[in-house]
């Protein structure tokens, strides 16, 4: 397990954290098609950082909730540490 605040930009990394605030889900057109993203913000005991949810994803998760995401990709959008669940992690809620 990383700690948020080691995490580095260009990287895959598994965290454990607590959702601790959630954005509205706006719908954005990518080159994929038409999605619904939202922000979620994680917290572990280091720090904080954005997680972006796509999909069924963005009704999945609550704030409150621990998740634990493996083999995230982390990466600085807008001068801000991100996390996504990239093309081979995943997230899951902890007990």
């Amino acid at each position: 397990m990383t700690g948020i605040a080691t995490l580095r930009a260009n990287q895959n990394a598994t965290i454990e954290a607590t959702i601790t605030a959630i954005s509205a889900v706006r719908d954005v057109t990518t080159s994929r098609g038409a999605s619904q993203v939202a922000d979620a913000t994680l917290q572990d005991e280091t720090g904080t950082i954005t997680l972006t949810l796509w999909g069924e994803d963005t009704k999945r998760y609550s704030v409150g909730q621990k998740v634990r995401i493996t083999d995230g990709w982390v990466k600085d959008f807008r001068g801000k540490l991100q996390v996504s669940m990239g093309r081979t992690g995943t997230i899951a809620t902890v007990p």
